[in-house]
């Protein structure tokens, strides 16, 4: 009996094992470092506001009853779908106004309580950026390293929002659910680009990501969901150190 026990016992520690690997979608943020980023010395960091992709981008409508493993490609599954049968069309959404300004002050928020930095004055960082008019036909990376050489920052933080889909429906139940997704580079005066990260989700239901969904027990905002990424961006974040919660 004891024996039997055991087994039982060892097939759901194996069930279980089993529903959080197939559950997790994977990594959520990824980010890279230059290799001369061992040659710099950041002190003080500026941050500029984030900008928002214009073109619509086609809306997330991933089957949640058929989960795409990371290492198929999109194009390369396919249904049969008759001659005669007019595929439905693609939907766009646009990145609201909002979501830009909406990231740069969870970003600015965190910042903030960063230590072994110093971080400028966004409302300094703004007013270098709009100081001179030709930035606005440079580059992001160079208009960064232009403003960085204004403020005398040894780095400056500049990004991009391109998903900021809010859900449809409540905490209880969404279709569809929220979406975010943004980059953000850290630009030496210099105009070396030193680190970038990224983060994407759409929050997924228990089944198709048992630990996130873990994480909040419920559908959140898409402002909640960019909090989540902010954070989670930042732990790779090789400048300074961030306060403990």
């Amino acid at each position: 009996m004891i024996e039997l026990g055991k087994k039982r016992w060892a097939m759901l520690a194996a069930g279980f094992t089993v529903l959080i690997t197939a559950g997790c979608s994977g990594s959520k943020v990824t980010t890279i470092s230059s290799d001369e980023l061992s040659r710099y010395t950041i002190r003080s960091i500026a941050l500029v506001p984030f900008t928002s992709i214009a073109t619509p981008q086609v809306r997330d409508q991933g089957d949640p009853y058929f989960s795409i493993p990371q290492s198929v490609r999109r194009s390369d599954i396919y249904l049969a779908i008759p001659s005669d049968v007019e595929p439905p069309p693609k939907q766009t959404v646009a990145v609201p106004g909002y979501a830009a300004e909406k990231v740069t002050q969870l970003f600015w928020k965190r910042l903030q309580s960063r230590e072994g930095v110093q971080v400028l004055s966004l409302g300094d960082s703004t007013k270098a950026l709009s100081a001179n008019g030709e930035l606005a036909k440079a580059t992001p990376e160079t208009a960064a390293a232009m403003v960085a050489k204004r403020l005398k920052a040894d780095v400056v933080l500049i990004g991009l929002v391109s998903v900021f889909q809010e859900r449809v429906g409540s905490r209880f139940g969404a279709s569809p659910p929220a979406s975010v997704g943004f980059e953000v580079k850290a630009v030496a005066a210099d105009g070396q680009v030193l680190w970038v990260g990224n983060y994407y989700e759409r929050q997924r239901p228990m089944t198709e990501d048992f630990i996130g969904f873990l994480q909040r027990w419920a559908f959140v905002t898409a402002e909640e969901l960019a909090q989540y990424g902010v954070d989670e961006v930042l732990k790779e974040f090789p400048f300074g150190v961030g306060a403990k919660k």
